[in-house]
């Protein structure tokens, strides 16, 4: 088990309302508790999201495709502030500026590991320019890689076990603003 598994999440009640704390590793053991996370979409100048590839060592959907990143605030953290951390260590991004924009409420089994993802995800976006340097960390990103969000629907409608469960959910804020 890794280090990160044993960080404290932050569990929520059905309206995003703190109410205790458990481990990483803990909160997601079946049955999963609900617990805040944050989700980062990170989109050029051209309009296409970042994507990565998780993983092998992912305790959850491991080398499969999510958004930009990921992960838990700490108890009393900001998911604004986690998710900035977070895209220094999984990518080597700095200076984004990252704007929540919904929150999105699923769960998920891993068929693969039987951990499940019980989450509020609070959804971030962070405009980049064209010549973002990336700099994935192998321990977390197993590729990287810039698509189309209208390529992406497709793919995702098409080959759903290549992607995370909740890539569609956190795109789908996006999309609405796009048309």
């Amino acid at each position: 088990m890794t280090g990160r598994e044993q960080h404290l999440v932050e569990l929520v009640d059905d309206a995003g309302r703190a109410c205790g704390t458990l481990t990483v590793e803990e909160a997601h053991r079946e049955p999963g508790r609900l617990h805040r996370a944050f989700s980062v979409q990170l989109v050029d100048p051209a309009g296409r999201l970042l994507l990565q590839r998780r993983a092998e060592v992912k305790t959850r959907f491991p080398l499969r495709w999510a958004n930009a990143c990921c992960g838990h605030p700490a108890p009393g953290q900001t998911p604004v502030d986690a998710a900035g951390h977070r895209l220094v260590e999984e990518l080597g991004v700095t200076g984004v500026e990252l704007h929540p924009i919904a929150v999105y409420r699923y769960r998920a089994t891993d068929p693969a590991t039987g951990r499940v993802e019980h989450e509020f995800d609070h959804v971030l976006v962070g405009r980049v320019p064209e010549d973002l340097a990336l700099r994935p960390d192998p321990a977390e990103v197993a590729d990287v890689r810039w698509v189309d969000p209208a390529d992406l629907r497709r793919d995702l409608a098409a080959e759903p076990d290549a992607y995370a469960p909740w890539l569609a959910g956190v795109s789908g804020p996006l999309w609405a603003r796009s048309g």
